[in-house]
């Protein structure tokens, strides 16, 4: 993957008591994912950042600390702030895995040639990964990333069944 744009790992929800923890929203991989970045100077947003301390909280999200916020007026007002890092700063990538970042934009063409337009979302349901497909006139429509509906893709492009993009 040529680009090293931001990749959002959390999205700040709001503050957690009154000595300037943030309450987290997750992404991916949760608090691991942000664990690799603790104690990083400026690791998020542009060197804007530091994340200080992470824990899970129990419902699917986590609490944090960032050197940068000391009170919880500093911690409201980063409500809505996504923290992202750099695309280089995530771990390489195990055969047939991926990052979202990686497949949201890419162009999407069928297995016997269509073009079908791009990816715009990758989404999580439960059953496993869904692609979002936003064709050339507009429409949209759902594919799961399964070896059979999907069978190959790479940093250029997304290959799709012709079965499965069928209006």
């Amino acid at each position: 993957m040529g680009t090293d744009r931001p990749v959002t790992l959390a999205a700040i929800a709001g503050a957690h008591g009154v000595a300037g923890e943030v309450r987290l929203k997750l992404f991916g991989d949760g608090v691991a994912t942000l664990k690799r970045h603790l104690n990083r100077a400026g690791a998020f947003n542009g060197g804007g950042l530091t994340l200080t301390a992470v824990r899970e909280d129990g419902k699917g999200g986590a609490i944090a600390r960032l050197a940068e916020c000391h009170d919880r007026n500093g911690a409201e007002a980063l409500r809505g702030t996504a923290l992202a890092v750099p695309r280089s700063a995530l771990p390489p990538l195990g055969e047939g895995e991926y990052y979202y970042a990686d497949l949201i934009g890419l162009p999407a063409v069928s297995t016997d040639g269509a073009d079908l337009g791009t990816c715009i979302a990758v989404e999580n349901f439960g059953a496993g990964d869904v692609l979002e497909v936003r064709r050339p006139d507009g429409k949209t429509f759902m594919v799961p990333i399964r070896a059979e509906a999907v069978p190959e893709w790479d940093d250029t492009r997304l290959v799709i069944e012709a079965v499965w993009a069928e209006d």
